[in-house]
């Protein structure tokens, strides 16, 4: 790894919007006007310059490939429909245990924790995902400590959040994560997020 943080946010076909691009303003925003050092945002699909097109159409064009990525420091791995053929892909699963083991902080949106959990990787480890899914994460691997109130839960090299939008409160808890504090305020500002109140709270 050098000086340069280098994130992925990984694109595949039939993703949700808005679990790719919540987390990439936050994480694209903190990178070109706040972060102190260099930050590395790129779009990892299936090849590069792959176009995919999300659950409600949206196309969004790859930088780069899952074999030709630059080493990862950390890989956003979003939710959507296209995530129950990727938790049935055996490449695509023993890519992310590679990842893992060669110290790549794995950050999930929605239902892309159903992807970590089928890659055995949340085995024994707290993880949350989208409301509706919960009872299938805990189907998926009964030893995983489903948080079910969670917006999101870093357990240091895996970090899971709950549906959709909750991939933004992740994405500035991994900026505040890397960058401290108050570049997480910072960013939240810059894009006019305010952080939802928890439920009993």
């Amino acid at each position: 790894m050098t000086d340069t943080l280098t994130i992925g946010v990984l694109l595949f076909e039939d993703v949700e919007e808005l679990d790719v691009v919540g987390p990439w303003e936050v994480l694209g925003f903190w990178a070109s006007h706040i972060a102190s050092s260099p930050v590395r945002l790129l779009a990892v699909g299936p090849d590069a310059d792959a176009v995919v097109v999300c659950s409600k159409g949206l196309r969004l064009v790859a930088d780069c490939g899952t074999n030709t990525a630059p080493p990862l420091d950390v890989l956003v791995h979003p939710g959507g429909n296209g995530t129950r053929t990727l938790a049935r892909d055996e490449g695509h699963l023993h890519w992310l245990r590679g990842l893992h083991e060669r110290g790549t902080v794995l950050a999930s949106v929605c239902t892309g924790s159903l992807v970590l959990a089928a890659a055995g990787l949340l085995a024994g480890r707290p993880a949350t995902t989208h409301h509706h899914y919960l009872d299938k994460l805990t189907k998926l691997d009964g030893t995983i400590d489903v948080r079910t109130r969670d917006r999101y839960v870093d357990d240091g090299d895996i970090v899971s959040s709950a549906g959709v939008s909750a991939g933004i409160d992740m994405a500035l808890h991994l900026v505040a994560r890397f960058g401290g504090a108050e570049a997480s305020e910072a960013t939240r500002t810059g894009i006019q997020y305010e952080t939802p109140a928890e439920k009993g709270a």
